[in-house]
C-alpha cells in the first residue's frame, strides 16, 4: 500500500509541476540581441524609433513570406504567433512615442521613415488571406497598425509645428525646464 501512496504522490507532484495549456509563457516579440539594442538606444529617441522600425520591418517580411506558403496548420500557427508579436511590438513602439511626445523629444527624422513603413505594414496585413486560424490576430494587427499610423501622422504634424515655433529646442532629446 505504501508503494501505491508513493506512486500517487510522485504522480501528483509531476502533474502539479507540469505547465498547463492555460499557463502559456508570455511571448517576446524581440530577440535578446534586439532587446539589448533597444536598451542601448534608450538615451537617443530617434535611434530607438529607427530600431523599432527596423524590427517591425523584419516581422512584416516574415509575415509576407509566411503568407506566400501553401496553407497548412503549421503555417497558420506561425502566422498567428507572428501577427501577435507584430501587434505587441507596434504597441510597444506606440508607448515609446507617447513618452517622447511628453518629453518634447525631436524625433521628426525618425518619424518620416516610420510613417512610410507603417503604410507598408498595413498593406501587408490587409493583403493577408482571410483564414479562420489567424483572423483574430490579423484584425488586431490591422487595428493596432491603423492606430499607430494615425499616431505617427499626428505626432509628425505636432512636432513640425512645435519645432517651427521653438527653434532653440530642435534636436533635443527631452525638454529641459527653463
Amino acid at each position: 500500500m505504501s508503494s501505491l501512496r508513493c506512486f500517487a504522490l510522485i504522480l501528483a507532484c509531476l502533474l502539479a509541476a507540469a505547465p498547463s495549456s492555460a499557463q502559456k509563457q508570455k511571448r517576446e516579440p524581440l530577440t535578446e540581441a534586439q532587446i539589448d539594442q533597444i536598451r542601448e538606444a534608450a538615451i537617443d529617441p530617434a535611434a530607438r524609433v529607427a530600431l523599432y522600425t527596423q524590427f517591425l520591418d523584419e516581422h512584416a517580411n516574415v509575415i509576407k513570406d509566411l503568407s506566400s506558403r501553401i496553407p497548412s496548420t503549421r503555417r497558420s500557427s506561425l502566422l498567428d504567433d507572428e501577427l501577435q508579436d507584430f501587434s505587441a511590438l507596434m504597441d510597444e513602439l506606440a508607448s515609446n512615442l507617447d513618452v517622447y511626445t511628453e518629453r518634447k523629444a525631436d524625433i521628426r527624422k525618425a518619424l518620416k521613415p516610420l510613417n512610410e513603413a507603417a503604410k507598408r505594414w498595413l498593406e501587408t496585413l490587409r493583403a493577408l488571406p482571410a483564414e479562420r486560424a489567424f483572423e483574430l490576430a490579423r484584425k488586431e494587427a490591422i487595428e493596432t497598425g491603423e492606430d499607430l499610423s494615425e499616431q505617427i501622422r499626428n505626432l509628425l504634424a505636432e512636432q513640425t509645428e512645435y519645432f517651427k515655433l521653438h527653434k532653440d529646442e530642435r534636436g533635443q532629446q527631452r525638454a529641459e525646464p527653463k
